[in-house]
């Protein structure tokens, strides 16, 4: 399947890779830190399916500019409003990962008419003000990033690889594009600590059960059940989500990471493609 890989002016230059389709197309968002090659699996497997996919590495991240400014919600979701336009792509169906997932949240308010369905992947419900005994100060010590600039990228990968054995070799090369690899083989992060500090915050500062009585739009959520404490409280989380939301399918992946795209590629999309189908983006 062929795939362009080019660069997309909004006002600022977004990187996106396309996949060609007939089929209704897919904008896919990754989370925070991240890039849209994790998205790559899903992507080939929708497109094989005969969807029109789209990835796009957001403002700061991966190959896409940097500006110093413009990591809240109102003007990353802008963004994406931009790219459809210029793309041209009517009624996708937009899903976001993590970070990504509250993106396309405020997406649906902000944009009701822009989108046919809605994607949340372990995140979209993610509410930092729910934690327990949420403050800021706990939660930017708690989620502020490593800095691992100046480390080889082989040692990167052996971490990756032992956290997740299970992934596929595709995947942690994906992941490692979080990264630019530098001349030396150190590696060095797209996003920098301080605008991943800038979205963190204006994450604790969303509330989505606020928004979710304003989506007007379909959305299927996916959940990784990791079997630990944080799936206990993420099933809080998800069970808000589906309170508020006016239509909404949750599906729980069980064993699985956080980064569902990467770790169950094709479970993820056998359930988008159901959603298409007989679920809930089937057509009105």
């Amino acid at each position: 399947m062929t795939v362009q890989d080019r660069f997309v002016n909004i006002g600022l230059n977004l990187h996106v890779r396309e996949w060609p389709g007939n089929k209704v197309p897919f904008v896919l968002l990754h989370g925070l830190s991240s890039n849209c090659r994790t998205w790559e699996m899903v992507a080939a497997r929708l497109a094989v399916a005969g969807h029109h996919v789209v990835t796009v590495d957001q403002r700061g991240h991966g190959l896409s500019d940097k500006p110093a400014t413009g990591f809240d919600f109102a003007t990353v979701t802008t963004d994406l409003a931009d790219l459809l336009s210029v793309l041209q792509l009517e009624q996708p169906i937009v899903v976001g990962q993590s970070w990504g997932g509250n993106v396309v949240l405020e997406f649906g308010v902000r944009y009701p008419d822009l989108a046919r369905g809605l994607g949340f992947v372990d995140g979209g419900f993610l509410d930092h003000q729910a934690r327990p005994n949420p403050s800021w100060e706990a939660v930017s010590t708690e989620l502020r990033p490593p800095d691992l600039d100046g480390m080889p990228r082989e040692s990167l990968k052996r971490r990756i690889q032992e956290a997740h054995p299970d992934w596929s070799e595709e995947g942690i090369e994906a992941t490692l594009a979080n990264f630019e690899t530098l001349p030396d083989g150190t590696i060095r992060r797209w996003l920098d600590i301080p605008y991943h500090m800038l979205i963190l915050r204006a994450m604790w500062e969303q509330r989505p059960p606020a928004l979710y009585p304003r989506v007007t739009k379909p959305v299927l959520i996916c959940v990784a059940d990791s079997g630990d404490a944080w799936t206990e409280h993420k099933r809080k989380l998800v069970a808000a989500a589906e309170a508020g939301l006016p239509r909404c399918e949750v599906h729980w992946f069980p064993a699985t990471d956080h980064d569902i795209h990467i770790h169950r590629p094709d479970e993820l999309t056998k359930l988008f493609l159901q959603a298409m189908g007989s679920g809930i983006w089937r057509p009105d």
